[in-house]
């Protein structure tokens, strides 16, 4: 197989050879089905996720907006690279209007997913300048004050908001705009940058980025697809996978082997899922995974959710390999990340999967860029319109 280059361009002969379709390709949700190239990110059995080339390990201690830099141009920055594109954010981050007679009527019991879709339109419709990457800069720039606005709006915090610093990084202006009562400040601020880097992107076929570049592909609004993006991954199936994996810690409660070992048997024998492990491509424990596991051990080595995991981690995929229909038994990117949320703070595990928008957000903004703008010499791809082939009863029924 031919690996990809640095820049994630070269077609694979394995993707070739899956060109030859026949009908076992049919109605199984196009997996493994190449529909197109991406030039952002792809995943790799062995070593999971790459951004541009780069292994996501090489790249999750660094500033969100360097590998923000790093989707949009191919590149990492240098130093006065950087300092350019934080200064060029910052001339994007002022909110185009207000908020408030909006999020004011949302019902506060909606899910923070709807209510992530729903801002983002709402930026859309203050201020779209029809430029895909304008529009897909000027989003991502403005979401630190979307969400910190979001959540305050939900829990009723309405009063004495502060302004919204723009020369602060994205992650600052988010705890600003949110002021989270939280002992250690800086040891949230570390959590969720890591947490940005780590779900970025993560190729071009996952369904919230197949989504809202098929969206853009009609040639939708920058915004209208993203936020179509946010709908695809609010499912439980899909991103809101993290915070069904937290309710599932919180539901172990203990981190002592023998009875982590006996309430995961016990679901498994009740046709329940086990949350926060298994992974469609990957064939070894996650990288993002490992990354997260080894911040807690730095942050929060004692916190009793984080114990929990850690166990998890050793009984969970001893147990799911007794299955041999399951072929990826470790640890995903789920497992670890509700933790550390909570362990700063953050308990509420209905918002988890909006700081995975978060940073979808920026990956999925990156690759409707590509496939409008650059990709096929400039023309970008057509509109997405995949064959249906009519069953036989379907058939019978018209003639």
């Amino acid at each position: 197989m031919t690996r990809f280059g640095r820049y994630g361009e070269t077609v694979t002969d394995e993707a070739k050879h899956l060109l030859d379709l026949t009908e076992k390709h049919l109605d199984i949700g196009m997996r493994g089905v190449p529909v197109g190239t991406c030039r952002t990110s792809y995943v790799t059995p062995g070593e999971g996720v790459h951004y541009c080339g780069y292994p996501i390990a090489e790249l999750a201690e660094m500033e969100p907006e360097d590998v923000v830099y790093l989707l949009f141009n191919k590149e990492l920055p240098t130093e006065k690279q950087s300092l350019e594109f934080r200064q060029n954010l910052a001339t994007r981050a002022e909110m185009p209007g207000d908020l408030t007679p909006i999020f004011s009527t949302l019902p506060r019991d909606g899910h923070p997913m709807d209510w992530l879709s729903i801002g983002i339109h709402s930026l859309g419709m203050m201020d779209c300048k029809n430029d895909w990457k304008e529009d897909a800069l000027n989003l991502l720039a403005r979401m630190p004050r979307l969400m910190g606005l979001m959540f305050r709006y939900r829990e009723g915090r309405i009063d004495n908001i502060p302004e919204d610093d723009t020369s602060l990084s994205m992650v600052q202006r988010f705890t600003n705009t949110l002021q989270l009562e939280v002992v250690d400040q800086e040891k949230l601020a570390k959590i969720i940058s890591v947490y940005l880097v780590l779900h970025m992107d993560h190729g071009g076929g996952n369904l919230s980025t197949f989504v809202g570049k098929a969206v853009a592909s009609g040639h939708a609004t920058l915004y209208s697809s993203i936020a179509s993006s946010m709908n695809a991954l609010s499912g439980p199936l899909h991103g809101r996978a993290n915070q069904s994996c937290l309710e599932f810690v919180l539901r172990v409660g203990t981190s002592e082997p023998e009875e982590v070992e006996h309430f995961v048997r016990k679901e498994l024998e009740e046709g329940r899922p086990v949350f926060g492990f298994g992974h469609a491509v990957l064939r070894s424990e996650d990288p993002r995974a490992t990354v997260q596991f080894a911040l807690g051990e730095k942050l929060c080595p004692d916190d009793a959710n984080f114990k929990i995991i850690r166990t998890l981690r050793e009984v969970a995929p001893r147990v799911l390999s007794e299955n041999p229909k399951i072929s990826n038994p470790n640890a995903n990117v789920d497992i670890a990340s509700g933790a550390l949320l909570h362990h700063v703070g953050l308990t509420n595990p209905s918002y988890y999967t909006t700081f995975f928008g978060w940073a979808r957000v920026i990956g999925i903004g990156a690759q409707i860029f590509d496939e409008r703008v650059i990709m096929r010499g400039g023309k970008g791809v057509p509109i997405y319109r995949p064959k249906y082939i009519a069953r036989e009863q379907s058939l019978r029924h018209i003639e």
